[in-house]
């Protein structure tokens, strides 16, 4: 299983942009699909994620601005970020989760529960 993460870059505060994760080596079936990110000298963080067809997660500082999405007929999850904040620069990843037991949902944001990670793509958020 390969991700490949794309669409970053330098981008001013209030801006958008939107990053796809194409997933290939396997059908597109994953019961668990998220993106994560870290910052210079920080964890690696949870941002959102989708746990099943359509079940959405989002860390607290990005609900109302981040939405993620999946297209299974493309094999590819998106995460479209509106209102950026400087606060927001980080490496990008997505992740995946292998086999057919779908996580419980207090393990959708937890490193752990993903099995498959992307290169990153990193976004840079001016003032």
């Amino acid at each position: 299983v390969q991700l490949q993460a794309s669409g970053g870059g330098l981008v001013q505060a209030g801006g958008s942009l939107k990053l796809s994760c194409a997933v290939s080596g396997r059908t597109f079936s994953s019961t668990a699909v998220g993106w994560f990110r870290q910052a210079p000298g920080k964890e690696r963080e949870f941002v959102a994620a989708i746990r099943g067809r359509s079940s959405t997660y989002y860390t607290d500082s990005v609900k109302g601005r981040f939405a993620i999405s999946r297209d299974s007929a493309k094999n590819t999850v998106y995460l479209q970020m509106n209102s950026l904040k400087p606060g927001d620069t980080a490496v990008y990843y997505c992740a995946v989760k292998s086999g057919d037991t779908y996580p419980i949902v207090s393990a959708m944001g937890q490193r752990g529960t993903y099995d498959y990670w992307g290169q990153g793509t990193l976004v840079t958020v001016s003032s």
